[in-house]
């Protein structure tokens, strides 16, 4: 590849790097019992966490509606990934926690993504995708969990 590439090139080479290790995870997820989940799923999980959030918390962290958030809620409630309570300090607030199965997600797909990191370093050479990383990390904010994605891109 030329170094004379187009300014608009390198955008889409990281979203395409991106993409790729996205579908490979949702491949692998499918086979490993969770073939359901879809890649805005994981940001939604990721934003609920392991102690659970509310519509309008969700919707916040996501850059979305309340009324989009709710409605992942609902696909993901259908699924099996989570689950709606009531919040024992406010019975008006329903809380959405992650079910054992949301759970079980998570973990898989951080292992996958050790798995795939791994694949990555077998082909490029560890030495060259840890200066990868280390050059993403020096050109991003610190701020790794920006889970607000799905609304930047405008749509959940």
């Amino acid at each position: 590849m030329s170094s004379d590439a187009p300014g608009f090139e390198l955008p889409l080479r990281l979203l395409l790097a991106f993409r790729v290790l996205i579908d490979e995870l949702h491949d692998e997820l499918a086979r490993q019992g969770h073939p359901d989940l879809r890649p805005m799923h994981g940001f939604v999980m990721q934003a609920i966490g392991p102690r659970g959030t509310t519509a309008v918390e969700l919707g916040r962290m996501l850059g979305v509606s309340k009324q989009a958030a709710g409605k992942t809620i609902d696909t993901l409630e259908r699924l099996g990934y989570v689950e709606r309570t009531t919040d024992s300090h406010d019975t008006r607030r329903k809380i959405t926690r992650l079910t054992p199965y949301g759970m079980d997600a998570l973990t898989r797909s951080a292992r996958i993504f050790d798995d795939l990191r791994a694949r990555w370093a077998d082909e490029l050479g560890e030495d060259r995708l840890h200066a990868l990383e280390a050059d993403l990390r020096r050109l991003t904010p610190d701020g790794l969990w920006r889970l607000d994605t799905p609304g930047w891109f405008g749509s959940l």
